[in-house]
């Protein structure tokens, strides 16, 4: 099939030879943090270095959601459908209210700055999962040079009390994540130091305690080659969806490969969108992509 890698014949089921990879836009400095907005018909999406969120939409393509963005990386939506983001530049975690107002949720920890907020879910019990890596504060390409407080680690914020915990410190760069569709899993990207020659790199899990509140596990789910996993996205059936450097995998819930979407280059992160959620919207580097799919991704309880 050209333009995907099958490695198991489940994952025929999953594409579709007659669904070109389109391209939405390009000529952006490096795309991240993708979340759909059903609601709106739309996609947001950050072009980070620029420090602006950019918004998409079938008739009316692209335009600029938010400019100055604080150099804002991953986004979500909560459960009363507001926009949840991480900045970069202002170390922080926000929400973004219905009025179009500005609600600083996370910024410190014990008294000390965050990092640099990086990828972000909310759980159905209105928990807010990120996570903290320094990438943000060790250029000033992705926000500014600033002195790591912390180190990095893996956060939850509860919706009404407001207290941050930190779920697992066991990371040297923990980036993207997302929940399976029962929310019984957690997977998290390991990045590793950012300029390591040679660091750790792979999709952790964690099992979820019953109550939303606590993790048990964290082994090496799967290793994503060529590149490393960033942005994660899970699908109805469980299977996990992976930016890598040659596209995108889809890996099955026992950690095996079932294929590659092939794209040209390198994929930060992706989100399912569009009509039944089963269109893939791809940040590639300086260019967005969607491919139509024949799995929707998946719903929150």
């Amino acid at each position: 099939m050209d333009g995907f890698e099958v490695h198991d014949p489940r994952f025929l089921g999953y594409v579709l030879p007659n669904a070109p990879l389109v391209k939405l836009g390009e000529g952006f400095a490096w795309l991240e943090g993708p979340v759909w907005f059903a609601d709106a018909d739309c996609l947001l999406v950050s072009d980070l270095p620029n420090d602006r969120v950019l918004r998409w939409t079938e008739s009316g393509g692209l335009s600029t959601f938010r400019h100055p963005s604080g150099f804002a990386n991953g986004h979500t939506r909560d459960r009363q459908g507001r926009l949840l983001s991480c900045s970069h530049r202002d170390r922080c975690v926000t929400r973004t209210e219905l009025d179009g107002s500005f609600t600083v949720l996370a910024e410190r920890y014990e008294g000390k700055r965050l990092n640099s907020p990086n990828d972000i879910v909310c759980h159905s019990d209105g928990g807010i999962w990120f996570t903290d890596p320094p990438y943000g504060i060790n250029t000033d390409y992705e926000g500014g040079k600033q002195a790591s407080e912390l180190p990095p680690a893996l956060y939850r914020l509860d919706p009404r009390s407001g207290a941050l915990r930190i779920m697992a410190a066991d990371f040297a760069g923990p980036n993207g994540l997302c929940f399976s569709p029962d929310e019984k899993r957690l997977y998290v990207s390991e990045s590793g130091p950012q300029f390591a020659p040679d660091p750790p790199r792979h999709i952790r899990v964690f099992d979820v305690a019953g109550d939303g509140q606590s993790l048990a596990g964290g082994g090496v789910f799967h290793a994503v080659s060529p590149g490393f996993a960033d942005g994660l996205r899970c699908d109805e059936s469980g299977n996990v969806w992976s930016s890598a450097a040659d596209g995108v995998h889809c890996i099955a819930p026992d950690g095996n490969l079932l294929g590659r979407i092939k794209v040209p280059f390198t994929v930060s992160n992706l989100a399912f969108g569009g009509r039944n959620r089963a269109r893939l919207f791809l940040c590639a580097s300086h260019t967005l992509f969607a491919i139509y799919t024949n799995v929707r991704g998946a719903q929150r309880p």
